[in-house]
């Protein structure tokens, strides 16, 4: 650890106590602002860590409202086909613990849930999460443990939303030309009629 780490009560110094609406916010449970908000949702980031605490963070979208609420203490996140790493549901397999991050767009608050999680086959649940008519390849059954909503600021800081902050793809390198520049024996161009591919034939 570097010399000038701060400790955990360094940290507090500097910052102070959270005021208590931050603090007394968080509920144990998904209320009906919760279930509406997670209804409207078409994009979640998810967190997790391996045993050895390597952490890593994934996007998951879908339409809105594909993660579904069960009850008040229960999420299914269903996994698509992806690039088959599957690093987030072997994180889970060997290290429940999870943490969701929805957005909507439009929206500069956020909704974060933490819980524990279990990959799921189970053949009920994954029909009922189709798009498409094809169902989920597996299912992460998410017990929640704390949900609180989180203010706007970073949204409102980044801009993110705003017509004029939106950049021009076509002014950075295509992902086929960044994985040639990464991969030795790749070639862009073959690599990006690969993902189009991809795209138009393996969201689903």
């Amino acid at each position: 650890m570097s010399e000038d780490a701060l400790t955990l009560e360094d940290v507090r110094d500097c910052y102070g106590e959270p005021s208590v609406l931050a603090r007394d916010k968080v509920m144990p449970r998904l209320d009906g602002h919760a279930r509406a908000f997670i209804a409207r949702s078409p994009f979640v980031v998810l967190g997790t860590a391996d045993a050895q605490g390597r952490q890593d963070v994934s996007p998951r979208g879908d339409p809105p409202g594909f993660v579904r609420v069960l009850d008040e203490r229960t999420l299914a996140l269903p996994d698509r086909p992806g690039n088959r790493r599957i690093d987030s549901l072997a994180n889970v397999a060997s290290q429940p613990n999870v943490a969701l991050l929805f957005i909507v767009p439009g929206f500069d608050d956020t909704l974060r849930v933490n819980g524990r999680a279990r990959v799921s086959r189970d053949p009920e649940l994954l029909s009922s999460l189709a798009v498409d008519g094809k169902p989920a390849l597996s299912a992460l059954v998410v017990e929640v443990e704390e949900v609180f909503m989180h203010c706007a600021k970073a949204f409102i800081r980044s801009r993110l939303w705003k017509p004029d902050a939106q950049q021009n793809r076509r002014e950075f390198p295509s992902l086929g030309r960044i994985i040639a520049d990464q991969v030795t024996g790749v070639d862009a161009a073959a690599a990006d009629v690969a993902i189009d591919e991809n795209y138009r034939t393996e969201l689903y």
